[in-house]
């Protein structure tokens, strides 16, 4: 493996081989997909010879990598024009993973998703969440039992 000296980015193997997995997409992002992908062919014919195949989804209007620091200013770019609060990039994740938890996905399947390679670190990561839902059970047996 030759290490990267300066910035730069390596394609390879995940890091894991939980991170090496098949999904499944709603309906809604395969459409949010085929769109983009009108969006690149015509970004592809703009930027005539000078652009690249790299096979890449999210790609620069040249077809390589996107700066990671320019996504997360076009990114808070979006945030501020919705009139949302300052978040990192990388929260959507775990805001995806806490939704899908609060709708009461399994653990199992969340853990799969993220591509976590033990439900441990699901578990530790959104312990908060947990949290909350015992407290739900507990205030539902209450509930049930006529506890006041």
């Amino acid at each position: 493996m030759n290490p990267i000296t300066g910035p730069g980015y390596k394609e390879g193997e995940p890091k894991s081989t939980a991170c090496r997995r098949d999904i499944i997409l709603p309906i809604v992002s395969i459409e949010a997909l085929k769109q983009h992908q009108v969006y690149q062919e015509q970004a592809s014919i703009k930027s005539g010879d000078n652009r690249q195949e790299h096979g890449i989804v999210f790609c620069n209007i040249y077809g390589g990598f996107f700066n990671p620091s320019h996504v997360g200013d076009l990114f808070q770019g979006l945030l501020k024009k919705a009139g949302l609060p300052h978040v990192r990039f990388h929260d959507l994740r775990h805001s995806a993973a806490t939704i899908l938890l609060q709708a009461r996905v399994q653990l199992k399947t969340v853990q799969e998703l993220l591509g976590h390679s033990s439900i441990a670190t699901t578990a530790d990561i959104y312990s908060h969440v947990s949290s909350e839902m015992r407290e739900e059970v507990v205030n539902k047996m209450d509930n049930f039992f006529g506890s006041s």
